[in-house]
């Protein structure tokens, strides 16, 4: 069953309209809570609200708070969205009506010329959309939003802030996923109307905060890559594949190039591009090489980032992975710096 509690909002730390950062009291317990208002309508100081309290209880690193499900005081009268009658979320206790932006495209040409970079992890976007506005100002590339971690997109404070700074241009949700600024019901979908509707030029793809796993080969969120690479090449789209790197993770299967990455590279059906960045440590970079050379046969792109390091440092953005600081790990953000780099060495190639 769902773990559901009363609970009574007591305090409101950040409410930007998509998503409430909360204090709830729960029997008595005052406990970190997350609401998104666009469902639940606005939470106010003193609304009984109903919490699942599972994530919490759990100790989860990522969702280790409460997430409001319903605000029994001002939430019951609400309205959908005008015009709007495909569901997300169908038939589970939260489905909402949303437009898609697939609504009304064309069918999809046989080729999109939109290079494609898809992320192994959320952690991946900042550095990796850092790295595109420095080479790319005036690209418009933006953020499609697929499962293997969170699914709100309200969630993420690291896209509203590359929103904010222009260095994304826009935040499509794919089903699952909902509460971007615009809603797609397939990546597909979001592909083509991106090329065809919105005016991208490239697309960065991958999942919302946190990953989901289970200690196991195939069972965890880095397989939503494998996903993603083979739409985006169905369609025609140039890929690039962001490897997951760290060379101080302390979980033996994710150190020097993660069992995630490498997976998705052995079960490829098909070629992509992999960029490798300098001064990766010789292990890493070996594994990297291995895994490339199996499923399909991967192409490897050296990538210069160095000069790209310290100003990434600099800027603000996030600079931890898993706890773990920047200088403490900076194969991670090697390799994402790297595959914004190779994006946007796509980008120019397409334009000419």
């Amino acid at each position: 069953m769902l773990e559901l509690r009363l609970g009574r909002v007591t305090s409101v730390e950040r409410d930007d309209g998509r998503s409430a950062r909360l204090v709830v009291d729960v029997g008595g317990e005052a406990r970190r809570a997350v609401g998104y208002p666009p469902l639940t309508g606005p939470l106010v100081v003193g609304d009984e609200v109903v919490v699942n309290v599972e994530a919490q209880d759990l100790r989860l690193g990522s969702g280790g708070f409460d997430i409001v499900c319903a605000n029994l005081t001002r939430g019951l009268d609400g309205s959908g969205e005008a015009n709007a009658h495909v569901m997300k979320l169908n038939y589970s206790p939260l489905q909402h009506a949303v437009r898609p932006i697939e609504e009304g495209l064309e069918p999809a040409p046989s080729a999109l010329a939109l290079p494609v970079c898809v992320l192994a992890l959320h952690g991946q976007l900042p550095a990796a959309a850092f790295a595109l506005a420095r080479r790319a100002p005036r690209a418009r590339v933006g953020y499609v939003q697929t499962a293997g971690g969170a699914l709100p997109g309200q969630l993420s404070d690291v896209v509203a802030e590359l929103l904010a700074r222009e260095m994304l241009a826009d935040h499509v949700t794919v089903a699952p996923c909902f509460g971007g600024s615009r809603e797609a019901m397939t990546l597909e979908g979001a592909l083509h109307a991106a090329a065809e509707r919105l005016g991208w030029e490239a697309a960065l793809v991958g999942p919302g905060p946190g990953i989901i796993g289970s200690a196991s080969a195939l069972g965890h969120g880095g397989v939503e890559a494998l996903h993603s690479a083979h739409a985006a090449l169905s369609l025609g789209c140039p890929v690039t594949l962001a490897p997951r790197i760290s060379a101080a993770d302390p979980r033996e299967r994710h150190r020097g190039l993660s069992h995630h990455t490498a997976i998705v590279l052995g079960l490829m059906l098909r070629a992509v591009e992999v960029p490798v960045p300098d001064a990766l440590a010789s292990e890493a970079r070996a594994q990297l090489e291995r895994a490339a050379g199996s499923g399909a046969g991967h192409t490897l792109v050296e990538v210069h980032v160095d000069e790209l390091l310290r100003p990434y440092e600099e800027s603000s953005l996030p600079v931890t992975t898993m706890g773990r600081e920047l200088r403490d790990d900076e194969d991670f953000f090697r390799a994402a710096l790297a595959a914004g780099v190779a994006l946007s060495e796509r980008i120019e190639g397409s334009e000419r």
